[in-house]
């Protein structure tokens, strides 16, 4: 069937159309699900002429600019920025699920940004790209007319070093970890590669020959599925050298699970997903502070940044784009900035030679 439900979330539609799948967010009913799914195909079978764009753009429901997105997201970037956006895009259907684009008015935006500010200002902040990014997505398409984020400003926020853990963390978690999990995260760890390349890694990205594993990630402007070679390292190669001599040549990732599915009502087998829990049960059977994978990542960086890799080398091993983007990830204190402080104390001690005079009596009276 095209329509489905999924208990406690409710009905979608999910079709496929010209060799396309076309999917929706949830409804109430299966009524509006049928509804929005009919509207959907006449649209795609019918496309309107361009003398009637502006008509078009005009009467466009919310839901079907959101719905739009989402399939242009899920097309051309990461499974977690898809998930992320369909789970606020939830939210402003909820909202203003009923109404027209053009009913969406900058008061409105304004005040629903503000209620979510209650939870937190990056969480707001969060909310207003992802709007933005909709409707400026729209305008270029021509399906809405103007962004009513416009002028909404973004909440300060208090940005605080995010948390690495030390690498004897690190190793207390690997400790306690089962040997499947503990492969995932020195991958993790050793090609600091971002989950969703670690989870699509198939055994033909994997050059046990040269030494070298082949990442790919849609983190590159306009969504490309961009690659980059990262060399092995001694430990990578001998779990990546005993996972291929056990592996099932049916199976082409090198991390797989089986899993029940929703969606189908069956066990399925796949490539590893977000498994969010197992972070938290492994910290706190190690006694560390919780981190997830990212902070893997982050780390390794770290460490390279401490023995004087270059920037440029650090860049290209983590992928990319921006330098700046990697000088975040650096949370060691650079050579440079150690230097720096030397020459501060160096500068203080010539101009005061001589401790206080008070010191001096303390120093006595200690003596």
């Amino acid at each position: 069937m095209s329509v489905y439900s999924r208990r406690g979330r409710g009905w979608k539609y999910d079709f496929i159309l010209g060799g396309r799948r076309y999917t929706s967010t949830y409804f109430r009913t299966k009524s509006e699900a049928k509804q929005a799914e009919a509207r959907r195909k006449e649209e795609l079978r019918n496309p309107q002429p361009a003398q009637t764009e502006t008509q078009t753009r005009t009467d466009m429901a919310f839901l079907e600019l959101v719905n739009r997105r989402l399939d242009h997201v899920k097309a051309y970037n990461t499974e977690a920025h898809y998930r992320t956006y369909l789970s606020l895009a939830r939210k402003w259907i909820r909202r203003w699920g009923k109404l027209q684009v053009g009913q969406v008015s900058r008061p409105m935006v304004e005040k629903y940004v503000l209620q979510r500010s209650g939870v937190s200002a990056y969480t707001a902040n969060r909310e207003i790209r992802y709007l933005r990014a909709m409707f400026n997505w729209g305008k270029k398409k021509g399906l809405a007319e103007r962004d009513p984020t416009e002028g909404i400003d973004f909440l300060p926020v208090e940005k605080r070093v995010r948390y690495v853990p030390p690498p004897e963390d690190i190793e207390k978690v690997l400790a306690v970890a089962d040997p499947e999990i503990r492969d995932y995260l020195l991958t993790i760890q050793h090609t600091m590669g971002r989950i969703s390349e670690i989870n699509r890694l198939t055994w033909d990205d994997v050059s046990l020959e040269g030494r070298y594993v082949i990442l790919y990630t849609r983190k590159k402007r306009g969504g490309h599925l961009t690659p980059r070679k990262v060399p092995m390292t001694g430990q990578l190669f001998e779990v990546l050298s005993r996972r291929h001599s056990k592996r099932d040549p049916d199976k082409p990732w090198v991390f797989w699970h089986r899993y029940w599915s929703q969606k189908e009502g069956r066990m399925v087998e796949g490539p590893y997903q977000d498994r969010k829990k197992i972070m938290r049960t492994l910290c706190e059977k190690a006694g560390v502070r919780y981190f997830r994978y990212h902070p893997l990542r982050h780390s390794s960086a770290s460490v390279l940044d401490s023995h004087n890799v270059s920037l440029g080398a650090i860049q290209r091993i983590l992928g990319h784009e921006n330098r700046k983007t990697t000088e975040i990830y650096l949370h060691s204190l650079g050579r440079t900035e150690r230097e720096a402080m030397d020459v501060f104390e160096q500068a203080c001690k010539k101009s005061h030679p001589n401790p206080h005079p008070n010191q001096k009596r303390r120093l006595r009276l200690v003596t």
